[in-house]
């Protein structure tokens, strides 16, 4: 079996900051420039209430942000629960990419995180 290797091969971006969230929250924008895909990771530790959504963006600019089309990703993200990650490929053709967190009925709210895993680079290592 052959050994991949993953230390030289992705590159890690992170969109949404590890944070306690009680309100909607943007990501920062993930440039995939040079990279021919990438896999949204969601990192989620505990949510104690409220309901949290997560939403892809792609933008050609960085500054002008639309939702991903469903035919545009691999899987989709469902609402987040307590120590349960996800994860979602992006098939689009954007330079950037983000995710946002929609947030409803959160008094305490949940902690959680999302990261973007960027793979086959076009420049090697990353």
């Amino acid at each position: 079996m052959a050994t991949v290797d993953l230390y030289n091969n992705l590159s890690v971006a992170t969109t949404l900051a590890p944070a306690a969230r009680t309100a909607n929250a943007n990501g920062s924008a993930v440039d995939l420039q040079g990279y021919e895909g990438a896999l949204i990771q969601a990192i989620v530790g505990t949510i104690t209430d409220g309901t949290h959504s997560l939403t892809v963006e792609e933008s050609a600019d960085g500054a002008t942000w639309t939702a991903v089309a469903a035919a545009d990703l691999q899987g989709s993200f469902a609402n987040l629960v307590s120590n349960t990650n996800q994860k979602v490929g992006y098939l689009g053709t954007k330079r950037y990419i983000r995710v946002n967190a929609a947030v409803t009925g959160a008094t305490s709210g949940g902690v959680y995180a999302v990261v973007v895993l960027r793979g086959n680079s076009r420049k090697h290592p990353v």
